[in-house]
């Protein structure tokens, strides 16, 4: 695609918005004080995967890295990291697909002692069985370019989107995610990924941030011969102003970088010229991913509507309460800010967007972590943009079948978006 003709994408003239999904009864939006419960409820929810869950889903087993403990690599809680592993065959025995858990971040001694009572934070509080469903689904007509290969999920249980390295002795904390994708990568490198033939390595919102951090160095696990992509679903978490004026986003970032000992764990290529906070955001990290990277997007993106741009403590008199929940609540002025915050997004991708091995697919959608679910993923509705869903845009792309640079028009235009609708 030429620069004159991806530029005028950013005019967007696709016309693809507005199945909504109500009756979910989530009470958790009602959240407390702490912004860390407020952020677990949201990403538990919108992360799981398991609302749209598939006809009988194929339930994957947990898998405990037994070495891990040994190279310091544990949750929050001291406990073993986990992750979920249904084998490849046919023409995809060979090829590898990581999948990175999502789940939020926590950012105080607080929050993260909650969070180590939780699936997010402790092995001993994760489910024994997940469903694999969207890109880890193993049927052809629920996954058509993935199903066959080695699929896996790992576990989230650090907090810091697997990039931590610190402990804290008093609350008996350990930050360990950096670790934790050390120890995985190797795992599953000892179980035959060393000599796969393609590899994709993927994730979901904090995942799908860990999938831009660690996109160079999962390349460097392979040798050149091994074809290697990333993709980042919903992990384009941006460094805006919320509703208030304030940076809620970036405060509770610094949080979590400073609390953590993520600074040492991030790529020196922004780092050398930004602060550590800065450079845990994607819009500051994309441009210098070498790898081909896949970028997955709504430009209404639930989570971050909920708990970065309207978070109760920017909103205090409940002004946003009923747009955050529903966007056909949302008043003009609110519409409006919105869309500013769909244009900072389009700005933040247009240099990545230049490079030819890069994919993008921002639709104006009001939803969150579209490759996990199956209505999203691939189905006889699901999301498009340019008549061509998500799972066979990322194929295309992936397969070097075709570039793919698919920016939606704007909110309303878009009849094809599984909206998120809360009650």
């Amino acid at each position: 695609m030429g620069n004159q003709q991806l530029m005028g994408l950013w005019g967007v003239v696709i016309f693809v918005v507005g199945l909504g999904f109500s009756g979910w009864g989530v009470e958790s939006f009602e959240f407390d004080e702490l912004f860390y419960n407020r952020t677990e409820n949201l990403s538990s929810f919108l992360e799981s995967g398991y609302g749209y869950a598939a006809p009988k889903p194929l339930m994957v087993g947990l898998t405990l890295i037994r070495g891990a403990a040994a190279q310091g690599a544990v949750c929050l809680d001291g406990t073993l990291p986990g992750y979920h592993i249904h084998r490849g065959f046919g023409s995809g025995a060979n090829s590898w697909l990581i999948q990175l858990e999502g789940g939020g971040w926590c950012n105080s001694i607080r929050s993260c002692v909650y969070r180590k009572t939780t699936r997010r934070g402790s092995s001993t509080h994760m489910e024994k069985q997940i469903p694999f469903t969207g890109i880890l689904s193993n049927k052809p007509e629920e996954n058509p370019d993935f199903f066959n290969w080695n699929r896996i999920k790992v576990r989230y249980c650090d907090g810091a989107s697997f990039a931590g390295e610190g402990e804290d002795k008093v609350a008996q904390l350990q930050f360990r995610g950096q670790r934790i994708w050390h120890a995985a990568m190797e795992d599953l490198m000892s179980k035959g990924m060393h000599s796969a033939d393609r590899a994709l390595l993927s994730g979901c919102s904090a995942g799908g941030l860990a999938s831009i951090l660690h996109c160079d160095e999962f390349r460097e696990l392979f040798p050149s011969s091994t074809k290697v992509k990333c993709l980042s679903d919903a992990g384009l978490f941006m460094d805006s102003i919320d509703v208030s004026g304030g940076h809620s986003m970036r405060n509770f970032f610094a949080g979590v970088v400073n609390l953590q000992g993520v600074a040492k764990n991030l790529p020196s290529t922004c780092t050398r010229y930004r602060d550590p906070t800065s450079c845990f955001f994607p819009q500051n990290l994309i441009d210098n991913v070498k790898t081909p990277l896949f970028i997955l997007n709504a430009a209404y993106d639930s989570w971050q509507v909920q708990a970065s741009l309207a978070p109760p403590a920017a909103d205090p008199h409940g002004t946003w309460h009923d747009c955050k929940l529903n966007h056909a609540k949302c008043s003009a002025s609110q519409i409006r800010f919105l869309q500013a915050f769909r244009i900072r997004m389009l700005n933040s991708v247009r240099s990545f967007a230049m490079s030819g091995q890069n994919g993008l697919f921002i639709n104006s959608c009001f939803a969150h972590c579209q490759s996990e679910r199956q209505d999203t993923w691939f189905a006889d509705d699901s999301p498009a943009i340019s008549n061509k869903g998500i799972a066979l845009a990322v194929g295309d792309w992936y397969f070097d079948r075709t570039g793919i640079k698919a920016i939606d028009c704007a909110y309303p235009c878009d009849k094809t978006c599984h909206n998120l609708v809360f009650k």
